[in-house]
Order: structure tokens, then sequence, then C-alpha cells
């Protein structure tokens, strides 16, 4: 089981190495803006080396929004962002689940997630795969509740997206972490990533703010025990300073 962590995206290999992380996840663009990614420095060393490399697509992306000005902007930076990943060696691109407004159909958001994934099909795909993240908060949310996901992947589960459970986000979201693997994969059918990120608020506060492990509100042999179940890749995206103790613990904890 590979564990690492959201590093700095100008020095990633240099962030490993200090935090002694197996994985790497970072930007490769400004996360709150809409310019595409430029070609990133390390990109032939991180392809060619030994660390497992995921990038995470910019928060402003927003697949589901029947806003033209948001969606078609996400669209084209969702193609982006894969091709950019591609460069780098990722074995994933993950993408919040996004959002509509209150006065709009939940169902119409789900069906542009998979206006996405047919359009993209029909020239080939992604450069590389695609994985869906649950969110914290919002009442129209397409992936914070897992009925709301399960809907979701009625409609895109059949091309091949992935799925990466955030434990701070499903805590918040007052999804029990207990048995939240076994839920989640009786929906997907697959965990392709875990982000293990503590959380600083109390259960199902919607809040997303995520703490080292042991200095929020979630029992850390409880994380622990998402990792041993998933069986995946592992990304804290916790505070910096605290990254490498979070590392070792979970090396420690899942053997």
């Amino acid at each position: 089981m590979r564990i690492g962590a959201h590093v700095r995206d100008d020095d990633p290999v240099t962030a490993a190495t200090e935090r002694n992380a197996e994985v790497v996840q970072f930007f490769l663009s400004d996360p709150q803006g809409w310019k595409a990614p430029k070609p990133h420095p390390q990109a032939e060393l991180l392809r060619d080396g030994d660390l497992s490399v995921f990038v995470h697509a910019p928060y402003v992306i927003n697949v589901a929004s029947l806003n033209n000005r948001i969606r078609i902007p996400s669209r084209k930076a969702v193609l982006q962002q894969s091709v950019a990943a591609a460069e780098v060696g990722a074995e994933g691109l993950i993408v919040h689940g996004g959002h509509v407004t209150k006065d709009d159909d939940p169902a119409e958001g789900v069906a542009n997630w998979r206006k996405m994934f047919e359009r993209q099909a029909a020239d080939g795909g992604f450069a590389v795969p695609i994985l869906i993240e649950n969110t914290a908060g919002g009442a129209n949310a397409m992936a914070r509740r897992f009925d709301a996901l399960a809907r979701l992947w009625d409609a895109v589960g059949e091309f091949g997206a992935g799925f990466c459970l955030d434990t701070c986000h499903a805590h918040a979201a007052g999804e029990d972490l207990l048995d939240v693997v076994d839920r989640v994969r009786a929906i997907t059918g697959r965990i392709d990533l875990v982000h293990l990120n503590d959380s600083r608020d109390e259960f199902g506060s919607s809040r997303d703010r995520h703490a080292n492990i042991g200095a929020g509100r979630i029992e850390p042999e409880l994380l622990a025990a998402v990792v041993r179940a998933a069986g995946a890749p592992v990304v804290v995206e916790t505070p910096g300073e605290g990254q490498a103790a979070d590392i070792a613990y979970l090396r420690g904890a899942v053997g």
C-alpha cells in the first residue's frame, strides 16, 4: 500500500523525499483559476521515477453546473488537465463532484456529467482516468451524500469513471466512516484513491477543514481502518508541517 501527500507543485520530488512519501498529488495550475496548465519542469523525473503521481483539478471546475459560463469552461479544463496530468505520468485526475444551485434539479447536474463522458468517449476518452471525489457540503451536490453518489454513478460508471474517497468530506457530510468503504464499493465498485484527512469539525458539519491525524474529531484508528479496508493509494491533504508524521503513523498502523 503506497502512502503519500498533497505537496507543493513547484518541486514535488523533493517534497516527497522530505515526507518519505511514495505518492504525490499536486496542482498543475492555479486551483482557483481557469488558466491551462503549463509544462511541468519535473515531468520527466515524475514519469520515469518511482513515485505514484496524482493531479488534483482546480476547485473552480463544476461539470454539473447548469450555468454555461461555468459548465463549458469546466469541461474544457478537465480535458486540458487530463492531458497535462498524462505528461507527468499521473495515474488519475481528481475532480470534485460539483453541484447545482438550490433552484436547479440535481438530475440535470447528473446529466451534465454524463454528457461530458459521452462526448469525450466519442473522441477517444481522457488522457488519464477521471477520479470523482466526494465533497463535504451543499444541498444539491452531486457527490456529498451517498444516495446522490449512487445516482451519479448510474449515469457515469459505464465510462470507467474512478472514485476518490475523502475521509474528512465524508465525515463532514454525515457519512459514517465505520463502514464507508463497503458502502462506497457497493455504489461504485471501486476506490482508486483515498484522501486521508482528519477533520477540525464535528460529524455532519458540512465544513471542509482538514486536520493532521489525531488533531481533529476523527479517531486515528478509524482513519487507519479506512486505509486498510480500501487497499488503495493514500494521499494525506493535511497541514504540511505534520504530513511526515501522518504518513509514518499510517504506515505503522496498516503494516
